[in-house]
């Protein structure tokens, strides 16, 4: 029996669309036109569907708001660094780094940008992290299925071998001598983010090649680190579409 607990429409869908045949996949009966599609959408995969109802949903999701729909699924697959760091037809790496986000909903938020903006991978240390929970799954809206994510035990030495590779490593800093849009981003980049109030440890600035900003002009001086990473991740885009242009 798969033992990863899904919870919510979004995340079952994504693992349905990813696991397959691998899931099962319990829905509460009646009238809802939505979940009527998610059992059919099971099905057509090959997932073992359960029609329960939602007392069972509501002990089985441990208090998670599952909308009607949870699934049991494969533990998700982690990358090793080397894997995470090897060269990729999709062209230059774009990484994300997590210093010590313990939040679930900011991990989940960061690793839904990383999905959608195309990023390589996410990497976090063991220790002092947010863990791969039902939380943090519904918090990425399912992308995690779709992530390549990978655990080390400590993220300054990680940061070492990245920049070995080399890659440019650069630590969001609100602090940070410069602007990121100085930077050139067309290149190999590991992104390291930090924590809300605490941001980044000294033994990871000192990991990183340069501490950048962004540009604020407001009277807040810090931005929710999810929101942060994916304005950093779009300007990554933005260089690399500008240099790719004819």
């Amino acid at each position: 029996m798969s033992s990863r607990l899904v919870v919510g429409l979004q995340p079952v869908r994504e693992a349905i669309r990813v696991h397959a045949d691998k899931l099962r996949v319990l829905v509460e009966g009646g009238p809802s036109p939505q979940l009527e599609a998610l059992a059919r959408f099971a099905k057509d995969r090959g997932a073992e569907v359960e029609r329960v109802t939602r007392g069972d949903l509501d002990r089985a999701s441990k208090g998670g708001r599952h909308q009607g729909a949870i699934a049991y699924a494969p533990e998700l697959r982690l990358v090793t660094l080397d894997e995470l760091a090897a060269p990729s037809d999709a062209g230059p790496a774009a990484i994300v780094a997590l210093d010590e986000i313990e939040d679930p909903q900011n991990f989940g938020a960061v690793v839904r940008s990383c999905v959608a903006i195309g990023a390589s991978g996410v990497l976090w240390p063991e220790h002092r992290s947010a863990p791969l929970s039902p939380a943090m799954f519904r918090a990425s809206a399912g992308a995690v299925e779709h992530a390549a994510l990978c655990r080390v035990g400590a993220l300054p030495a990680a940061l070492e071998v990245l920049r070995a590779r080399p890659m440019r490593v650069l630590g969001l800093d609100a602090d940070g001598p410069a602007v990121i849009s100085d930077e050139d981003l067309t290149g190999d980049v590991v992104l390291v983010v930090g924590a809300e109030g605490k941001g980044l440890r000294k033994p990871v600035k000192k990991a990183c090649d340069a501490l950048v900003r962004l540009p604020m002009r407001g009277p807040i001086a810090s931005l929710n680190a999810s929101v942060a990473a994916g304005i950093a991740l779009y300007e990554i885009v933005r260089q690399r579409a500008a240099s790719e242009a004819p």
